[in-house]
């Protein structure tokens, strides 16, 4: 299994602050690494404290289904398949903000969390850093 380095992460983390200051938005980022443990944090000056903890369980949720969280939103509405699933796993955000990262390989090395203003702007924040890698 390929893992984010130290570089990447901050390269995610730079990448998503400076899309986030375009937008003027104040934002909590978070990357994990491939095992979902936290690699790298930024919280901009003013982010909302509560947005810490959803910025970190959006990169989880990413990661541990390696797909976007809007994509996993979306299939955990009412009588969808994944109906409740953000009871599991100590907790999971199933809105826009969360994205896997991957290396030049296509390979799952970690995902980013982004919190801090709509899901709209956190998606795109997210998927800025992202691209960064």
């Amino acid at each position: 299994m390929s893992d984010i380095t130290l570089e990447q992460a901050q390269k995610a983390v730079t990448a998503a602050v400076a899309k986030s200051e375009s937008m003027g938005v104040k934002m909590d980022i978070a990357v994990v690494d491939a095992g979902a443990n936290l690699k790298a944090f930024q919280r901009m000056d003013g982010a909302w404290l509560g947005s810490i903890d959803i910025s970190i369980k959006k990169a989880r949720t990413a990661r541990y289904f390696d797909m976007a969280t809007g994509e996993i939103g979306k299939l955990s509405q009412p009588a969808g398949p994944l109906y409740n699933i953000e009871h599991s796993n100590g907790g999971l955000i199933s809105f826009p903000g969360g994205v896997p990262l991957k290396n030049s390989a296509g390979e799952i090395i970690g995902a980013i969390g982004v919190s801090g203003s709509t899901v709209e702007d956190d998606h795109a924040v997210a998927v800025a850093g992202a691209e960064a890698i």
